[in-house]
């Protein structure tokens, strides 16, 4: 084989190699994405029956439920137009109360409900790391006169 012909073998491997390599992460990133979808939008039957998205809304007022001696609760998700009864066993964030606003990954069971593996409380526009709060009061206090 000529030097020339070798080197065209060579970038043609390396080429194949580069496309494979995309193609694996191309389908590993496909399989790892969640959606996001709101109680209106499961309602509407716009979710995949197979795979595990994210449900996102408010917490219902009153709609807490714990079951007495174990980790797992029911609450209600809703988006003011609908709602979705949630179903979560562990230790729910310290920002999790009723009113709030609430990310929720899991599926949705077959009676219609959303079993979650896991839950977020989202925080609102004004929320501040502590460490950021005790900065900025740290700055105030040593400009102050």
């Amino acid at each position: 084989m000529t030097p020339r012909r070798q080197r065209m073998v060579l970038i043609g491997i390396v080429v194949m190699g580069v496309a494979v390599s995309v193609g694996f992460a191309l389908q590993a990133f496909r399989e790892n994405v969640l959606f996001f979808f709101s109680p209106s939008e499961i309602v509407a039957g716009d979710v995949p029956a197979e795979r595990g998205f994210r449900l996102g809304g408010m917490v219902l007022d009153g709609s807490v439920e714990r079951e007495p001696g174990s980790l797992t609760v029911a609450f209600v998700v809703t988006d003011f137009a609908n709602s979705i009864p949630v179903k979560y066993t562990g230790v729910l964030p310290d920002l999790f109360q009723e009113g709030q606003g609430v990310v929720a990954r899991g599926r949705l069971a077959e009676d219609g409900s959303f079993v979650a593996e896991e839950v977020l409380a989202k925080h609102d526009e004004n929320y501040m790391p502590p460490e950021v709060a005790e900065a900025l009061e740290r700055g105030r206090a040593v400009g102050a006169p």
